[in-house]
């Protein structure tokens, strides 16, 4: 079992940054991959960004140059710097973590971004 906990979303103007914070616990040693997805009502999930555990990462078009995803391994951390922020991007944002066959997601948290 592998636990996320998301923190960091808020009420951003545009333009401006958020950086997300997902921390994992549980059996983390068995993590091959994390990332961030995002949704909006009526819509399904997107992924935004991955990273895996050799540190090779992924990102939607949407948001590449803008956001950056990484992992702080002596903390359990997963983070996404998100700059230039859009009204586009305003969604619920989800960490997920692919440990063994099972996939994992946090509760998710709310970046609301104001034109």
């Amino acid at each position: 079992q592998v636990q996320l906990v998301e923190s960091g979303g808020g009420l951003v103007q545009a333009g401006g940054s958020l950086r997300l914070s997902c921390a994992a616990s549980g059996s983390i040693f068995s993590i091959i991959m994390m990332g961030w997805y995002r949704q909006t009502p009526g819509k399904p999930r997107e992924l935004v960004a991955h990273i895996t555990s050799g540190g090779s990462t992924h990102y939607a078009d949407s948001v590449k140059g803008r956001f950056t995803i990484s992992r702080d391994n002596a903390k359990n951390t997963m983070y996404l710097q998100m700059n230039s922020l859009k009204p586009e991007d305003t969604a619920v944002y989800y960490c997920n973590a692919l440990a063994g066959p099972t996939y994992y997601w946090g509760q998710g948290t709310q970046v609301t971004v104001s034109s």
